[in-house]
């Protein structure tokens, strides 16, 4: 201010127009313009509160150049991804949207576009969608052009694509809106108030309290230089970020895929299965050849019938004939004498085979146990024979399969003496058939068929009994080669169902990785770049700022010299006044 001469205050006319908000000026050759345009941006943002990157991208002086690259979703792919990514943060606001896919309705495009808007605090800025959004969109420098008519038709396909990345394109921006209106370290407009600082030095000027100026000075240029020492502490530890994140990429891109695990394991599960097949595959073939062999017992079945009828047959004719002879009594009770003692002998045999049986059974069970004596004997028997060291290697082998003694301990002299007792055997059964009459012969011939066909029968029932045996292990077989074929096939089953699965959580997750590798890449790179562009518009502010400030102390200082001089003037006009007036 000015003051006349009779003491009125006059303003101090400025020779430039206070820009509006977010917009800058070249500074003239007066010495207050760089201040004053400092303060307009200053005063401005503290009078409605926009976000900082609105008011950055809004506030850039056109020397600065460079545009991230942003691109339209022209691709599906690239339309579900951002999408999703719209969809999520829409969820968010209060009341939520959602943007149904492929083609959203005009009215929820609609709501999105003014809930975006209204998060970032532009909500009165938008009374007419299609007039008001393309100039403010062209106003914060959105990379995507969108016409009228998109606008009057959003849902259409031809402009959906673009409608869709200018949403995808606000919600970039309001979550950087947000995350800098959250954090604690992000400077406040208030602490940094170019206004408050110029009205309280002006105050303490009109006061003339020239050491509260210097003290107010040097705080306010300790509170930038802070400032900028934290910003280069932020750009510093973002570069420790973006080389950790480097770091990790690099590691991720060394590192074995969830792909090639999967596929090995893949490899193994199928070989499994072609385990599993070979294992089938045998097991059907041992079933053709029991099938083979039971075909084979049959025919035997059927060869020893048509023998045992033969048999009965021949049996038949010689009772027949024997019918058909002619006996004496003296015969006859000779006969009958003789087949009494047959049948006392064939009672008194099947007694003594029954005993024979128990002792058999006995014997066995004694024989299992001497067997395992022998075993022990032999085993002791080697261990001396080799102790010994005879030199001729011979060890007792026990042959558990051998159906003589003789074969048991393998020895040679039984084997040689059981051909002898044969022919001995042999003879004496000439002697007896020799001694008997023809009758007797007949007889005995006849029993010996009648036991032979006992023999025969029991033979068959052998026979049928392992028939009988071996059909009950081919369906025990039968039932375990299904059980396990069911239980290979659904195993198999799960194993594919598995397979699936895991094939379709590979895709979504190397599609989320993707995805989420390229919007990291697209943050850092946006991070990175708006760091270094407030680094530099700190800079260059704090360099205006102290320009400004020896610019002001100088005008200042001018000014209170003139002021000073008017003041003297001003003292001597009084001191003139006064004399003249008391003379």
């Amino acid at each position: 201010m000015k003051r006349t001469r009779g003491g009125a205050p006059q303003r101090v006319t400025r020779s430039h127009k206070v820009p509006a908000s977010g917009d800058i000026s070249r500074p003239s050759s007066s010495p207050m313009q760089p201040l004053l345009d400092y303060s307009s941006s200053i005063i401005s943002a503290g009078s409605r509160r926009d976000s900082d990157v609105s008011s950055l991208c809004s506030s850039l002086p056109s020397s600065v150049t460079g545009r991230p690259i942003y691109s339209t979703a022209s691709t599906p792919s690239e339309r579900a991804s951002y999408l999703r990514a719209v969809n999520s943060y829409l969820a968010s606001l209060s009341p939520p949207v959602h943007l149904k896919p492929p083609l959203p309705p005009a009215r929820d495009i609609t709501d999105a576009i003014r809930g975006l808007f209204a998060r970032i605090d532009f909500d009165n800025s938008i009374s007419d969608l299609t007039r008001d959004l393309p100039p403010l969109l062209v106003a914060l420098r959105c990379p995507v052009k969108l016409s009228k008519s998109a606008l009057k038709a959003p849902s259409t396909p031809h402009a959906w694509p673009s409608v869709l990345s200018v949403l995808h394109w606000l919600v970039q921006l309001a979550l950087v809106a947000d995350h800098l209106a959250s954090s604690p370290s992000s400077p406040k407009v208030s602490d940094y108030d170019i206004n408050r600082y110029i009205t309280r030095a002006y105050s303490l000027f009109l006061a003339g309290d020239d050491c509260t100026i210097a003290e107010l000075d040097a705080e306010y240029l300790d509170r930038l230089k802070r400032h900028a020492a934290s910003a280069v502490k932020d750009v510093e530890a973002l570069e420790v970020e973006v080389a950790q994140y480097e770091a990790k990429l690099r590691d991720l891109a060394a590192a074995p895929s969830r792909l090639e695990a999967l596929e090995a394991e893949r490899a193994a599960l199928l070989e499994d299965v072609n385990k599993f097949q070979n294992v089938v595959d045998k097991f059907s073939g041992m079933i053709e050849e029991k099938r083979e062999k039971l075909a084979e017992r049959e025919r035997e079945l059927e060869t020893r019938e048509m023998e045992k009828r033969r048999l009965d047959e021949e049996n038949e004719g010689l009772r027949q004939r024997i019918r058909g002879q002619s006996l004496s009594t003296r015969d006859v009770e000779r006969m009958t004498r003789e087949l009494q003692a047959v049948e006392r002998d064939i009672a008194e045999g099947e007694s003594r085979r029954n005993e024979m049986e128990e002792k058999a059974w006995m014997l066995n069970s004694e024989l299992e146990r001497k067997f395992r004596e022998i075993e022990t004997l032999a085993e002791q028997c080697n261990q001396a024979i080799r102790k010994l060291k005879i030199g001729n290697n011979f060890q007792y082998v026990i042959n558990a399969k051998a159906s003589s003694a003789a074969a048991v301990i393998g020895t040679d002299y039984k084997t040689m003496l059981k051909p002898a007792l044969s022919s001995l055997m042999e003879e004496a059964n000439k002697s007896k058939v020799s001694k008997v009459e023809e009758l007797i012969n007949l007889q005995k011939q006849s029993l010996e068929n009648d036991m032979m066909l006992d023999g025969k029968r029991a033979y068959c029932t052998a026979i049928q009994t392992k028939i009988n045996e071996v059909e009950n292990q081919i369906d025990l077989l039968k039932k375990e080669i299904e059980d396990h074929a069911l239980t290979c096939s659904s195993e198999i089953e799960k194993i594919k169902e598995e397979l699936t699965s895991k094939e379709d959580q590979v895709k979504i997750m190397e599609r989320d990785v993707q995805e989420l590798l390229m919007e990291s890449e697209e943050k850092l790179k946006k991070t990175f770049i708006e760091s270094t562009e407030e680094t530099k518009n700190c800079a260059h502010e704090l360099y205006t700022l102290i320009d400004s400030v020896s610019q002001y102390k100088e005008f200042m200082g001018s000014t209170i010299a003139g002021i000073r001089e008017e003041i003297r003037g001003i003292a001597e006009e009084v001191k003139q006044a006064f004399d003249a007036s008391i003379k």
